[in-house]
């Protein structure tokens, strides 16, 4: 993929997840569940006024800079990995985390709290309460992806 490639991929997951977001906010009633794909994932909106699993929810000013300072050091990373050559799965992984980093952080810096809009049902009561959004599974597997790209060069 040539770097254009990257950086539209990283472009498309933070507009996607915000369009995605803002059509959320404007339809679904909070807390309200939609199921779907037969059952299994539930639509729903709930606001996000900290970090994963609203760790830091009484400290959104902390979080805010946080998540401007990850999103800031995402840019430089991705940056990095379209300089070096070859490494194609940590350029994807990076666009993957920029992406994500950038949505979550426009919703951090513009609506003080991050949607998310969905969650799994699986039966394990832990899990079934936290809503996800697309991009925190961008962030997720590109942080996998950079991890993986990176260790088979350690071995």
């Amino acid at each position: 993929m040539e770097k254009i490639g990257y950086a539209l991929l990283a472009a498309g997951i933070c507009a996607g997840d915000l369009r995605i977001k803002d059509h959320i906010e404007k339809t679904a009633v909070e807390e309200k569940s939609t199921p779907i794909l037969k059952g299994k994932v539930l639509l729903r909106r709930c606001h996000n006024y900290g970090a994963f699993l609203n760790l830091g929810e009484n400290h959104s000013a902390l979080v805010r800079a946080l998540s401007a300072l990850f999103a800031a050091g995402a840019v430089g990373a991705f940056a990095v990995a379209l300089s070096r050559r070859e490494k194609g799965l940590t350029k994807f992984g990076c666009s993957l985390l920029l992406g994500g980093a950038l949505s979550n952080t426009w919703d951090r810096l513009s609506r003080r709290y991050v949607v998310d809009y969905f969650s799994f049902v699986t039966g394990i009561e832990a899990l079934d309460r936290i809503v996800f959004n697309l991009a925190d599974f961008a962030i997720l597997t590109g942080a996998a992806a950079v991890v993986l790209a990176e260790g088979k060069t350690e071995g």
